[in-house]
């Protein structure tokens, strides 16, 4: 598996990635209407382009296919996190989660939420995330439940000079 930034090319792929983690993998906790709501079809490409363009992204790849992505801002606010169905329970959703949360560490946030589907609502809470409330959101017309759920993490220590240089003369 690869790690790398999300670019303008991408953005079919994304978008192709996000709506087949929502009718195929949220199928068993969401409705066909929920679904719909949700990642309509056709997908709403300028919406994407938007959402996409507000966020740092990273893509995990496997043979050139894309198999997640991760959005974030830098106020901890992990935005979204797809994995594709075919790639389930495979280390995909971990390596892209703690790769964004050792970069919010190093950049000193501390509080890092996100609103969870049902879906990842485990996930998060294996990632060490409390349920901090439920909410219904409308989409579409259509009411989806999600969870607002944050964890507090510690920031990265400030690196330390080497041994024996503090007051070595340079």
């Amino acid at each position: 598996m690869q790690i790398r930034p999300y670019t303008e090319a991408d953005l079919d792929a994304v978008i192709a990635l996000f709506t087949a983690a929502v009718h195929q993998g949220a199928a068993a906790d969401y409705t066909a209407e929920q679904r719909a709501a949700w990642a309509p079809m056709p997908p709403e490409r300028a919406l994407w382009q938007q959402r996409l363009g507000e966020t740092q992204v990273l893509l995990a790849t496997d043979a050139a296919a894309l198999t997640g992505f991760v959005g974030w801002r830098d106020n901890g606010h992990i935005v979204f996190l797809f994995t594709h169905p075919d790639q389930l329970r495979k280390g995909v959703a971990s390596a892209l989660y703690l790769r964004v949360e050792a970069a919010l560490r190093q950049q000193g946030v501390t509080r890092l939420y996100t609103e969870a589907s049902r879906v990842a609502r485990p996930f998060f809470a294996r990632q060490g995330y409390r349920l901090e409330a439920e909410e219904m959101v409308l989409r579409n017309g259509v009411t989806l439940p999600r969870f607002r759920m944050v964890k507090t993490i510690a920031a990265a220590s400030p690196a330390r000079p080497a041994a024996g240089s503090e007051g070595a003369p340079g």
